[in-house]
């Protein structure tokens, strides 16, 4: 009885595929028929960042699982991706090399139906997509446990880039070498971020080891792959990568450690309804200046959920500010806290109003 029980519900799977493969296909046609559309007319835009947002928050919305609607989303995010590669197929710059964080903070925005095109540093990430040759680049900006990437913030300053979404990645570190015996060990390498996010470990386990600060926890676990006698701290993904032994996993300090990614492009965002807007400003020399630089986001009613100050690099002592503010520049009260906010500074630039982290 259990065998028949079984194979009727196997065949009603069988049913359910052929449906869901007919209605991705479906799908699919349609993203043609839209492409067909757009190339009609003159600089279309394939990628639209608020209408992915759009999509995957209704599909959390509706969905009454089994699955969670998080998990239902990235399914989701996946079938988006490759029905947009019918369309445009894209191509993505990231800090590399392949393997890390990065990459994966754009795979998961992106889907796995982009190319993605691995830079050394962040300058060569903003200059790809500033010049062309990718359409789209993600950047790391801040880490919940150790606070703001400098140089992306600073890489703002004098690019003409726009900030089109953000990627919350929860982050595991993991201690990947080519042997297994962690007293072999004399030198651990990873990004000083992951050696800073592992402190604790490290001291209890590896108090003698020399540690390292490399470019990215990827370059670190591809150096490892040459030195028997060395660790990386990296992602799982980078122990298949390199071919590398996971000695340790999730040595992390913070169980809830999550790093914020930017993505960056040449045009704005439109409107998704649940928006984030990120300014650079700095203040006039003179008393209460950062008071009201803030005053108008009170006086308008708008959430800041971030203000970081840094170096202008333009005289000394003088700073700007970064600050992320909750709304879009085309929201009517956040371009009244804007036009109210440029009269008190001495400079105000919009980096980018866009969608709010769905993932």
């Amino acid at each position: 009885m259990s065998e028949d029980k079984l194979k009727a519900i196997r065949d009603r799977i069988d049913g359910l595929d052929d449906q869901i493969q007919d209605l991705i296909n479906a799908r699919a046609q349609c993203a043609k028929d839209v492409a067909e559309i757009k190339n009609g007319g003159a600089a279309a835009s394939f990628y639209r960042p608020e209408r992915e947002a759009e999509v995957l928050r209704k599909v959390i919305a509706r969905n009454r699982g089994p699955l969670g609607g998080e998990e239902m989303a990235r399914l989701f995010r996946e079938i988006m991706s490759a029905c947009l590669a019918l369309e445009q197929p894209m191509r993505i710059a990231y800090l590399g090399p392949e393997g890390t964080f990065t990459q994966a903070a754009a795979l998961k925005h992106f889907g796995h139906s982009v190319s993605t095109a691995s830079h050394a540093v962040i300058d060569e990430v903003f200059r790809d997509v500033e010049a062309g040759s990718s359409h789209y680049g993600v950047v790391p900006v801040e880490n919940s446990s150790e606070g703001v990437v400098t140089h992306t913030l600073d890489m703002f300053l004098n690019s003409p880039l726009k900030i089109i979404g953000e990627v919350q990645l929860r982050i595991h570190h993991h201690l990947l070498a080519r042997t297994d015996n962690l007293a072999a060990l004399r030198r651990v390498y990873a990004h000083q971020q992951a050696l800073a996010q592992c402190r604790e470990w490290l001291d209890e386990n590896l108090a003698g080891v020399e540690r390292v600060a490399l470019s990215s926890n990827a370059e670190a676990a591809r150096r490892v792959g040459a030195e028997a006698d060395a660790a990386a701290i990296a992602s799982r993904e980078a122990a298949d990568i390199y071919q590398l032994r996971v000695l340790a996993s999730n040595i992390e300090d913070e169980p809830d450690n999550t790093t914020r990614f930017l993505v960056i492009g040449r045009e704005a965002a439109a409107r998704s309804g649940r928006d984030k807007t990120s300014l650079l400003v700095s203040a006039a020399n003179r008393p209460g200046a950062l008071y009201h630089l803030l005053a108008p986001f009170a006086q308008h009613g708008i959430s800041m959920t971030r203000i970081e100050s840094r170096p202008s690099r333009r005289g000394v002592w003088e700073y700007v500010f970064f600050v992320d503010i909750e709304g879009h520049c085309d929201d009517p009260q956040v371009t009244e806290a804007l036009k109210a906010l440029g009269g008190e500074a001495a400079m105000l630039k919009v980096l980018g109003s866009y969608p709010r982290a769905v993932l």
